[in-house]
């Protein structure tokens, strides 16, 4: 049976973003690549696009290495990937899904029909996720994916957000919290939503959601969305957990 055996977090970028105070927000642009036991492999998400130039009044990111950099590394090509797990499509988690013409993508019926209905948060990367080449395979809801990788619906965020939970043979299980969670002080029901969020009180539902999932499947790691200082201490590519 196909299981899930090594899971690496693909750092694509960091930003330092200044806050009042003089303080200091440490955010990450990341993608995920998940490889199981039979040779497939699952990426999820696939980072800000080349061709879309970031806010002008946002800080310049650092450290770039994309997607297709990332798997190159890992001796690796888009043919390679068999399935793209769509969180959502806002544009810095969409932005290469048209580099993956081999794959099957998987994404929320309720986010898809919002955003190729025109939605206009969506519009940046819409070149790169309406791609016509693309296979979309459209879920209502949680989803195990294949044993070991569960989809889960999380809106709040944005509608048909999703974040996945890997099963690892050594590990245990790893929350992908992607933006349901965006940093670890956030994961807490008492939270507010950013101005970015879509509805505060699913997004609180989710995180109780997520707290749940937690607590009932005894996850040892979530790991948070944009969490700069987070991700500083977490196992990066070309390393892996496994």
């Amino acid at each position: 049976m196909s299981t899930p055996e090594k899971l690496y977090l693909l750092q694509l970028s960091t930003t330092d973003v200044p806050l009042p105070g003089g303080h200091v927000l440490e955010m990450v642009t990341p993608s995920y690549l998940i490889e199981m036991n039979d040779g497939q492999r699952i990426l999820v998400d696939s980072g800000f696009p080349a061709d879309v130039p970031a806010p002008s009044q946002a800080p310049p990111p650092q450290n770039e290495k994309n997607v297709l950099e990332h798997l190159a590394d890992l001796k690796l090509s888009t043919d390679d990937i068999n399935t793209v797990v769509c969180t959502h499509f806002d544009v810095d988690h969409a932005g290469y899904h048209d580099s993956f013409k081999k794959a099957e993508f998987v994404v929320q019926r309720r986010h898809y029909e919002l955003a190729k209905g025109g939605n206009a948060r969506y519009t940046a990367a819409r070149s790169h996720w309406d791609y016509p080449a693309l296979r979309y395979k459209l879920i209502d809801g949680d989803f195990e994916l294949v044993p070991g990788v569960r989809l889960i619906e999380t809106s709040g965020h944005a509608p048909g957000h999703q974040s996945v939970l890997v099963q690892l043979p050594r590990s245990g299980p790893v929350l992908l919290a992607i933006d349901a969670v965006v940093m670890k002080r956030l994961f807490t029901t008492d939270r507010k939503a950013w101005p970015i969020d879509d509805n505060e009180e699913e997004l609180r539902a989710s995180t109780q959601k997520l707290l749940d999932v937690v607590q009932r499947e005894k996850v040892p790691l979530t790991v948070f969305g944009h969490d700069g200082a987070q991700w500083k201490t977490l196992t990066k590519a070309p390393h892996y957990y496994d």
